[in-house]
């Protein structure tokens, strides 16, 4: 899916069903609980989270439907740098305190913006190790409170089920892409060597990791 040339109906089907994957796989459920809305429910103002590599805008709707139902303030920009991302997230349906952007996280850093929590899902294995460190200078740069970076933790036995439970599948790229993810993905050992100081990682849902920083 990160080929200029795929198929563009396939890739819509993708970002579709990324929403299914995301609900039921990454575990933000559990880190919006714990690390999200305690913060939300003490913030005096609307919280802000900044969702980099937002792709179609599934988790910053999520997180935006969680803090509704539990009558919590906040506003969410997801930003992406690839154009079919951010055209497939400015598609969607508005929903009040959600914004898109095509943008790299590097643009707001020079815009100078802040917000309280930055976050990003399934996007560190997609980075080598000089854009890894990037994404996480830029990280505390922009939080003010702190950034979580959930993603996957490589895994023979993820790679075995996945591959069984993406058949339903169709017409979209959630299998290939998911395998080749979960090969693309660090260890808990490899990501722990490259995270620079302040920087931990924590276990996450099955087979996720978090890379998390805390403003001191």
């Amino acid at each position: 899916m990160d080929l200029p040339d795929c198929d563009p109906q396939a890739l819509d089907n993708t970002y579709r069903q990324f929403a299914v994957v995301n609900r039921a796989l990454s575990g933000w459920r559990r880190l919006y609980t714990r690390e999200l809305r305690p913060f939300l429910s003490a913030s005096p103002r609307p919280a802000t989270i900044l969702d980099i590599g937002s792709g179609g805008g599934d988790l910053a709707l999520m997180l935006a439907r969680w803090a509704a139902r539990d009558h919590l303030a906040l506003h969410i920009t997801g930003i992406d740098p690839d154009a079919r991302a951010a055209a497939f997230a400015l598609r969607r349906p508005e929903v009040h305190g959600v914004i898109f952007r095509q943008a790299h996280s590097s643009d707001l850093v020079a815009e100078g913006r802040q917000y309280d929590f930055v976050i990003s899902n399934h996007v560190l294995h997609h980075l080598g190790s000089d854009q890894l460190q990037e994404l996480l200078a830029h990280s505390e740069r922009l939080a003010g409170h702190a950034a979580l970076h959930n993603d996957l933790r490589r895994s023979p036995i993820a790679y075995a089920l996945f591959s069984a439970a993406a058949l339903p599948f169709r017409r979209s790229f959630i299998r290939a892409d998911g395998l080749t993810s979960i090969r693309r993905s660090y260890t808990t050992g490899e990501l722990t060597a490259l995270a620079p100081p302040g920087w931990t990682v924590r276990p996450g849902s099955a087979f996720h990791q978090v890379l998390a920083w805390h403003r001191e």
